[in-house]
């Protein structure tokens, strides 16, 4: 019997898996949240999983790890924003975001930063909130999120926590 997935810091081979992981999530997992057109713009990627695997490894990564094949990863900026957070959908409600959300915040206060910001997808703000993250009145700039709606609910959450 096992305790699920195995955290570990994310390696340079792991960029396929990431990529298919964050289609996924997004294309799958959130298909209830937003519209085809959304999720499509969201997803958008002409990156090789080299070049996946490149800009990942350029921060701090943990992945959920099932068997060498990657099931969720977190992605943190030195500059403290949260810029990838993502699970397969058979991967959520099982504390794997939890757990890799937990190795972020560690790292967050290992190094010491003042603050961590995000722009939270309509799922991920309400799972932040629980963990005290507040409205950011300032946020960071708004790139590679989806595309805008005239829906009452914005499409993202401009969220901030101080780590310490």
């Amino acid at each position: 019997m096992t305790d699920g997935p195995v955290i570990r810091r994310f390696q340079l081979t792991d960029g396929a898996d990431a990529q298919r992981v964050f289609h996924e999530a997004v294309l799958i997992g959130a298909a209830d949240h937003y519209s085809r057109d959304q999720l499509e713009d969201w997803a958008k990627d002409t990156s090789s999983a080299e070049d996946w695997g490149r800009w990942l490894d350029a921060h701090f990564c943990v992945v959920g790890d099932v068997g060498g094949k990657v099931v969720g990863f977190f992605m943190l900026e030195s500059s403290g924003y949260l810029n990838m957070a993502f699970v397969l959908p058979d991967y959520r409600r099982t504390g794997l975001a939890d757990r890799l959300y937990a190795q972020v915040l560690a790292e967050a206060r290992r190094q010491g930063m003042p603050r961590m910001t995000v722009w939270a997808s309509r799922l991920f703000h309400r799972f932040l909130r629980r963990r005290g993250w507040v409205d950011d009145p300032d946020p960071p700039p708004l790139e590679g999120h989806p595309i805008l709606t005239d829906d009452a609910e914005p499409i993202d959450y401009a969220l901030k926590l101080d780590p310490v």
